[in-house]
């Protein structure tokens, strides 16, 4: 990954002035009936975007190149796939770049109507991605598509995410044509997961997909799990499902307040190897040791099941069953004592450790573990990495048509729980060192399809280090360690989150009064700013990052 420099701005503006083409593209067809190899798999009559046609053409209309060196200050490597370069990439994919004369071409041939205004919708709150936002609706304005942009609020998860009642012909359960969002993948198959069929909210089913799926999560050999992710590449390449923008860098930053005392780096959003029980603060005026952090909630806690460890209160409100080290490898048990797998990996047993408890002093049990794995495998916004391990479990889909009360994969004694596949999944240790187990008894009965709206995401308990003391929705967060912790007492006295992400103003109003000691982004306005205060100090991680935008191609109604 490219480290940082400095590339004048002015570049970037140009990019946002760039002249509308009259007519380019509006053309009827003149040609004969399109063939199936041109329209694509996945195409359908009444959405455009079904038409391979017009992917590509706004694949090539978009110059990532000057993009990447501009707007995004040269921070960034230009995506050909969805996974990022090494081993893991095959080579010799399109790259699709720039050409706005093909993607005139291709418009031209698939017919389309230049006075359609495309709706884009995306979840960042920074000036980037609104700059980058403008200069895509410039590229594609050029080239004859109209495109609008509006940020999303609220509960994003269900505004970017709900799934069609019919996984094929729909029609889509979401409002928009195209969404800008990444892809953080905590594994390979994750990139990849969500395509198959039932599992995504903007890619209708389809037959070859799902085997190309099915191929990658079938086997624990690394070659031959390598061969099954070339193949996939080359199909998501050549039928552009999602188009893949560019490969990100994360960037922790830490006040020199702050002294980890050991504890490990990594990724930092999966990474809970990183003994926070252990970090020390230099106590403040007051002789009281506070660490002051963002990503404090606005209107709910975010559930840590869709996407964990991003939010701070996610990190440290929630323990897991195992850790994961900074390069994402199961590691140490956590709440579980000890962990084992049977039947080469066709089974996995953790046995529990005497006395653990959630914050209101309620015993955790096996029990609470079993529910809170039923619960996640039907609810329709979970991380995939989860959704892949709970639905390889034996009785999963008798469970999901309501003909059984459980899961019968999932057995228990004791304070030990068994789970026990269908299918192999060769990232299911991975899932539980990840996955957050929630007290039963608060969310018991739960809508699935409401589980974000319960009551419960005001005020939640966890069996975490720390603990809430107070919260003021949208202004602060106070947490303080929670004493009966497993791994003892958090010498931290007080964590306090603010409502502030990346390029927040906010964050960086913190982070120069001396109110940001930890946290992490991927965003290069924040990484300079901060890497200009002599009190901060920013590490560059490499991580499986891609930025992507993604099509919308179910009928609407």
């Amino acid at each position: 990954m490219k480290r940082l420099k400095t590339v004048g701005l002015a570049c970037a503006m140009v990019l946002i002035t760039v002249g509308l083409w009259a007519g380019g593209g509006a053309e009827a067809a003149t040609g004969g009936a399109a063939s199936a190899e041109d329209v694509g798999p996945f195409y359908n009559e009444k959405n455009p975007l079904s038409d391979l046609r017009v992917r590509k053409a706004i694949a090539y209309a978009i110059d990532m190149d000057t993009l990447a060196e501009t707007v995004l200050e040269d921070a960034v490597i230009v995506a050909d796939s969805h996974i990022p370069n090494g081993p893991w990439k095959v080579d010799g994919l399109e790259k699709y770049s720039y050409d706005p004369d093909k993607a005139r071409e291709l418009l031209k041939a698939a017919n389309w109507d230049s006075s359609r205004e495309l709706d884009l919708v995306f979840y960042y709150g920074d000036q980037t991605t609104i700059d980058l936002m403008t200069a895509i609706q410039s590229y594609l304005a050029d080239v004859g598509i109209k495109m609008s942009f509006r940020k999303l609020e609220g509960d994003v998860a269900a505004q970017l995410n709900s799934l069609p009642d019919d996984p094929v012909n729909g029609p889509s359960a979401v409002k928009y044509d195209l969404a800008y969002g990444a892809r953080a993948a905590l594994a390979l198959q994750e990139y990849y997961n969500y395509f198959e069929t039932g599992l995504n909210p903007r890619v209708p089913g389809n037959a070859e997909l799902d085997a190309l799926v099915k191929a990658i999560n079938a086997t624990s050999d690394i070659e031959k799990q390598r061969q099954a992710f070339f193949a996939i590449e080359k199909y998501m390449s050549e039928n552009l499902p999602a188009l893949p923008l560019y490969y990100q860098q994360l960037f922790i930053y830490e006040s020199k307040r702050l002294n980890r005392n050991g504890g490990a780096y990594g990724n930092e959003q999966y990474n809970y190897d990183w003994g926070i029980v252990n970090w020390t603060v230099e106590p403040n005026q007051d002789g009281k040791r506070v660490l002051y952090t963002n990503t404090g909630p606005t209107e709910f806690f975010q559930n840590p099941w869709f996407n964990p460890g991003i939010f701070m209160p996610s990190k440290v409100l929630w323990s897991r069953l195992i850790t994961a080290d900074g390069a994402l490898t199961p590691t140490d048990p956590q709440l579980a004592e000890s962990y084992s797998l049977g039947d080469e990996g066709m089974s996995i047993t953790f046995t529990l450790r005497d006395g653990l408890t959630w914050h209101d002093g309620s015993p955790f049990t096996v029990e609470d573990v079993k529910w809170s794995v039923e619960l996640a495998s039907i609810i329709p916004t979970v991380h995939p990495v989860f959704k892949k391990t709970f639905t390889s479990l034996k009785g999963y889909q008798e469970y999901a048509d309501g003909k059984a009360d459980g899961i019968s994969g999932i057995e228990t004694s004791g304070n030990t729980i068994t789970f026990n596949f269908a299918v192999l999944d060769p990232n299911a240790l991975l899932t539980f060192s990840q996955f957050a187990p929630l007290p039963k008894k608060y969310l018991e009965g739960v809508d699935p399809f409401k589980f974000q709206q319960h009551p419960y995401w005001q005020r939640p308990i966890g069996s975490g280090p720390f603990k809430i003391e107070e919260v003021e929705m949208n202004d602060y967060l106070v947490m303080v360690p929670f004493e009966d912790y497993y791994e003892g007492v958090a010498k931290i006295e007080q964590i306090v989150c603010y409502p502030s992400f990346e390029n927040d103003p906010n964050l960086i109003k913190n982070a120069a009064a001396g109110k940001l000691d930890y946290g992490f982004t991927k965003n290069v306005t924040d990484v300079r700013a901060l890497e200009a205060m002599d009190h901060m100090r920013v590490i560059p991680a490499d991580i499986p990052y891609t930025r992507i935008l993604w099509f919308n191609m179910f009928p609407k109604e």
